[in-house]
């Protein structure tokens, strides 16, 4: 018998399987290691067969219970005992409900243990379309508030010719925004990693999967390169398990490429490192059923072992990576939650927070007083607004961007910051917004807050920021309260409620609550 021919390869099949090994590492640019985050799935367990199990279980045997005694023998009346019995079960199933939905993963964990199969989230929250009616207040899908009109009638050549990049920034192109799935659930909080090799884009979900981008790959099409209507490969995209709940933040340090700081409402922070592949925890509270939800971290950029987070109930705190992950000192702020903060980049002591008490406030770490419960760092003044603050930022010029549900974006002006000597108390003139531009932040119960983000060091040198519209673009702001450009695309069917800068350079990414992304460059 003549021996076997090995199997033809054809020229197509030679370059998907290329693009694979290529896409497999995704963060190749960051670290030359980094591929160990994408393991290969460990192969499924053996199945037992049915006669094995059959056999097993027919020889297992109940152990005794006690002999029934009928409710009418005992005196009991037959409903109330099936009630009470019932009560009890449901009662059971309550706690352990709320038991796994505090609980959060402890310990070390392998990338390749965790990843999450791009199947299980296909379709996402995309089944809400089907339900009619359900439209957020003051919302008006496709309608524009800012038009090429409005950069076209620009005077100030400077203002026209920013407008005019930022305006010119294009909707990435490679996959549609419905093929890029970025997270199973809705996006709650999005970074860009500061490699400006590449755009690198991490999300965060509310069930607590994190998702990794890398928006240079190359689509891989099925058929004749030539031909444009050729069905083209899906994005690789790296989703990983890493928190039990709601991941609210990333961070980056400003010292390690490899290192991602996540945080989560499970009251954990991690710590990502890509050239191993594994997700270490930070940061907890010290008691394992004590419930600290986590709502923004941050990270002096002069102590890069130092790392500062705001919680629902109200606190701010400040942890030493080098520590034990229960060790950080705790500020009782507010007696309502904080959504949002932000430390000055180039002035780190100096934190702003956005309360659902209604006010933005700015504090000093420099100066921490108090005893007991009463410590905590020094305020040195505060601005109310008519309904609650989402979150506050702070630009490496000094301002702070706010956005609340009082439908306002509110900028801050505080270019004296870095004469301020510790705990000095500012004026009420000082604490008045520079610049109020109303801007529609009734977000409702399916969308994301929308929070003001600011470009960290823009290479330009000029302060801008970008904030989600409930009109479905995103929008970017100069410091001044200016409207650079109305970011928008075919295929955006949801509101890019949660926006992001790029720190240096000028690409902007959006997430929304079906897990897609959309990303200009």
């Amino acid at each position: 018998m003549p021996p076997k021919s090995e199997p033809v390869i054809s020229a197509f099949e030679r370059k998907r399987l290329e693009n694979i090994a290529n896409n497999a590492a995704i963060l190749s640019g960051i670290s030359a290691t980094a591929e160990k985050i994408l393991p290969k799935p460990a192969p499924p367990k053996p199945k037992r067969s049915s006669t094995a199990r059959v056999k097993r279980e027919s020889v297992q045997r109940e152990p005794p219970r006690p002999t029934r005694q009928s409710s009418r023998l005992a005196g009991r009346g037959a409903d109330v005992e099936i009630l009470k019995r019932k009560a009890e079960v449901e009662a059971e199933a309550e706690a352990e409900k709320a038991k796994a939905k505090k609980m959060r993963v402890s310990g070390d964990l392998n990338l390749g243990d965790i990843q999450v199969e791009g199947r299980k989230w296909e379709g996402g929250l995309d089944g809400l379309a089907g339900l009619k009616g359900l439209s957020v207040r003051g919302a008006q899908p496709g309608v524009r508030t800012f038009t090429d009109q409005d950069v076209a009638e620009t005077a100030d050549k400077g203002l026209k010719d920013l407008r005019l990049r930022m305006s010119g920034l294009k909707l990435y192109e490679k996959w549609p925004v419905q093929d890029i799935k970025i997270v199973p659930q809705r996006v709650y909080s999005l970074g860009f990693h500061p490699t400006e090799s590449k755009p690198i884009i991490f999300a965060g979900d509310k069930e607590g999967a994190m998702g990794v981008f890398d928006a240079s790959q190359e689509p891989v099409k099925a058929e004749d390169d030539e031909d444009e209507d050729a069905e083209i490969s899906d994005p690789v995209i790296s989703a990983f398990k890493t928190h039990s709940r709601t991941i609210t933040a990333f961070h980056f340090s400003p010292v390690d490429a490899n290192a991602v700081f996540s945080s989560s409402y499970d009251s954990s922070i991690r710590k990502l490192d890509l050239d191993k592949g594994v997700s270490t925890q930070v940061f907890a509270p010290s008691a394992a059923d004590e419930d600290l939800p986590i709502s923004a971290i941050d990270m002096p950029t002069n102590d890069p072992n130092m790392i500062i987070f705001s919680t629902l109930q109200g606190s701010l705190g400040r942890h030493d990576l080098r520590t034990k992950p229960g060790t950080a000192e705790i500020w009782g702020l507010t007696d309502q939650k904080i959504g949002g903060f932000s430390l000055h980049p180039e002035l780190p002591h100096l934190v702003a927070t956005a309360s659902l008490d209604r006010t933005l406030k700015i504090w000093d770490l420099r100066k921490i007083h108090g005893k007991g419960h009463a410590r905590a760092p020094a305020l040195l003044g505060m601005h109310e607004s008519r309904l609650s603050v989402s979150h506050a930022s702070w630009s490496s010029a000094g301002h702070v961007a706010t956005s609340s549900y009082d439908d306002r974006i509110k900028i801050y002006s505080f270019p004296d910051a870095s004469k301020w000597a510790a705990g000095t108390e500012l004026t009420e003139a000082q604490m008045e917004p520079t610049r109020q531009i109303p801007h529609n932040n009734q977000t409702g119960r399916w969308v994301t807050i929308l929070k003001p983000q600011w470009q960290r060091s823009p290479r330009d040198g000029l302060q801008k920021f970008v904030i989600g519209n409930m009109n479905r673009f995103v929008d970017v702001y100069s410091a001044d309260g200016e409207q650079l450009a109305q970011l928008d695309g075919e295929g955006i069917t949801a509101v890019p409620a949660v926006a992001h800068f790029h720190p240096t350079m000028d690409w902007v990414a959006g997430g929304n609550a079906s897990g897609k992304l959309c990303l200009w460059m």
